[in-house]
């Protein structure tokens, strides 16, 4: 999807240098200040002022992002700080910004059958609309909508979104993973398909086991 000549990285509000680059936080639009978490920074935080706002206009992105904390747990997560390849394109349209994308990002995690440790990537695409403004009326910190702050557009929310539904619930170091031995905790890949404990007797017989019983025939 990127164009090479369309390739372009964010890292930092254009102009924030020295004595201006203490007053990066306090960067605003209009009478609205922008929320901490995007003022014009940050791996997953784009600049739009580039796109414009006339419906049909849009631009192509290629960028590799550090990958966020916290993303994922249980077996499997993406390692924070890791590279996440993002592939991205912005149209405007008559509500906002339209981004339609992908994300390539490294799993570390353990087996869920054997315990191996296992590394794998997962890839996941996303489309989702940042809208201008809210509704008159409408909360825009209710969640279910997602907006544009000032000129300002903070991936990293629909990028976790879309990340957390396609983790695996069950990951597996391979698909015919045998798991472990029930007996020993052997690894039964390790261990081969003769690895056996012989016939195992039921718990509840097991009494009877110890039993000495001599067949008696009365005259």
């Amino acid at each position: 999807m990127s164009k090479e000549n369309d390739k372009s990285v964010a890292r930092g509000v254009p102009g924030a240098h020295g004595e201006d680059a203490g007053q990066a936080g306090q960067v605003s639009q209009g009478n609205k200040p922008l929320r901490p978490h995007v003022r014009g920074s940050g791996d997953f935080t784009f600049d739009m002022r580039a796109l414009g706002k006339r419906p049909g206009e849009f631009k192509d992105e290629h960028r590799t992002a550090a990958a966020p904390d916290g993303l994922g747990s249980g077996l499997v997560l993406v390692p924070a700080g890791s590279d996440v390849a993002l592939d991205l394109r912005f149209e405007a349209v008559s509500e906002g910004v339209l981004v339609t994308g992908s994300a390539t990002a490294p799993l570390t995690g353990e087996c869920a059958r054997c315990l191996e440790p296992l590394a794998s990537l997962i890839e996941v695409g996303f489309q989702e609309l940042y809208r201008y403004l809210p509704d008159p009326g409408e909360d825009e910190d209710d969640g279910e909508e997602r907006f544009l702050d000032g000129d300002f557009l903070n991936l990293e929310p629909a990028f976790r979104d879309a990340v957390v539904l396609a983790l695996p619930l069950s990951p597996l170091c391979r698909e015919d993973c045998p798991g472990l031995c029930t007996e020993c905790g052997a690894r039964l890949a390790d261990a081969g398909p003769e690895h056996r404990h012989g016939a195992q007797v039921d718990p509840r017989w097991g009494a009877l086991a110890k039993l000495e019983l001599n067949d008696r025939v009365e005259d």
